[in-house]
């Protein structure tokens, strides 16, 4: 029974990338969906492709080993537009390093979006 999918994702991903994988196999949602077309935006992970098994679906997601570490966020921190600053130092490594992603009443995007548009939002994950 699954509790967080998007945990299950980015840890499959990460254990992936960590024994070498080329390829590994998620299940499907559309917020993973979004999650996935930010990391690939950013380089972390390869083309990804939607199955439809006829059971809800799955996605399977090339890997390019450029992921150092990836774990949603859990409590879904809320961050104002001036707060983001707070939560880049926790848990990304250095400043320009990495990836927060956040959802926001734009839609799901990273932490460098939602301040240039100057809004907040709720953390889910990051990348890095």
């Amino acid at each position: 029974m699954r509790h967080d999918l998007l945990s299950d994702v980015l840890s499959s991903i990460k254990n992936a990338e960590a024994v070498g994988k080329k390829e590994v196999v998620v299940p499907f949602s559309g917020m993973i969906k979004e999650v996935l077309s930010i990391m690939q935006k950013h380089g972390y992970i390869g083309e990804f492709e939607v199955i439809d098994d006829g059971r809800g679906g799955k996605i399977r997601v090339t890997l390019t080993g450029k992921i150092n570490d990836c774990n949603s966020i859990r409590p879904r921190f809320s961050v104002k537009k001036d707060g983001i600053e707070k939560y880049e130092r926790r848990f990304l490594p250095a400043s320009g390093f990495g990836i927060l992603i956040l959802t926001t009443s734009s839609g799901i995007m990273t932490h460098k979006d939602a301040a240039e548009k100057g809004i907040g939002g709720k953390l889910l994950a990051y990348v890095y």
